[in-house]
């Protein structure tokens, strides 16, 4: 069985220099995220507020992103820790990100979340919904920099099945990242985990959020 060094270092290797690998480290310990940093990893990946807000001050210097769901009654708790938050998907949560951050003098970096396949189960806006959108954070939201969009595709035991559902994502990226604002700044298209990420890299991700191939299976009973 490979160490979690191990994975991370042949991951690190087989997505290359021009995709960022984020660890994403929900339920495990304290000490599992500190071996990946050993091993070279610079940023993580958190789906809760609550786990953030456990682990950070037991864990080497590090980029913390909020991957999962934010309510926007939590953003307080983390606008001051984390480098980027993944999952906007409002006006709404993007105007308390932005009150939030104004009140520590910052500018937070955001990607918005894109449901290109329109699942139900999972959150983001429509793709047609995102131009509007972004439009309006730009508008509204001075403490708020735009730096991409993320995609959450649907699980498929053949990933090339879902190929499509990243491509669209991809011409969203190219569109609207060519917009010119000061508090737009397109660096990262956030699609791809453990089971889709070389998929998602054929369609154009420089950003994967890798867990179980790094850490192994979860034990969600202690989540």
């Amino acid at each position: 069985m490979s160490s979690i060094t191990e994975n991370f270092q042949r991951l690190n290797k087989e997505t290359g220099d021009d995709v960022l690998l984020v660890a994403v480290t929900k339920t495990h310990p304290v000490e599992m995220l500190n071996e990946v940093i050993d091993a070279g990893a610079t940023d993580i990946g958190e789906n809760k507020v609550q786990e953030i807000l456990d682990k950070y001050e037991h864990v080497k210097p590090v980029r913390w992103h909020m991957i999962g769901h934010l309510q926007t009654n939590k953003v307080k708790y983390i606008i001051d820790k984390v480098s980027m938050i993944h999952s906007v998907d409002s006006m709404k949560l993007a105007r308390e990100i932005n009150k939030r951050a104004a009140q520590h003098d910052l500018v937070m970096d955001i990607l918005i979340q894109v449901n290109s396949a329109q699942e139900e189960s999972k959150f983001g806006i429509t793709t047609d919904e995102t131009g509007a959108l972004i439009e309006e954070i730009l508008e509204s939201c001075p403490n708020v920099r735009i730096r991409g969009l993320m995609c959450i595709a649907p699980y498929a035991d053949d990933p090339d099945t879902v190929r499509q559902y990243f491509a669209e994502v991809k011409k969203l990226y190219d569109k609207f990242g060519a917009i010119e604002h000061e508090n737009l700044d397109f660096k990262y298209l956030s699609m791809g985990m453990s089971h889709d990420y070389k998929v998602a890299i054929e369609e154009g991700s420089n950003l994967v959020r890798i867990g179980t191939s790094i850490f192994g299976e979860r034990d969600y009973s202690k989540s």
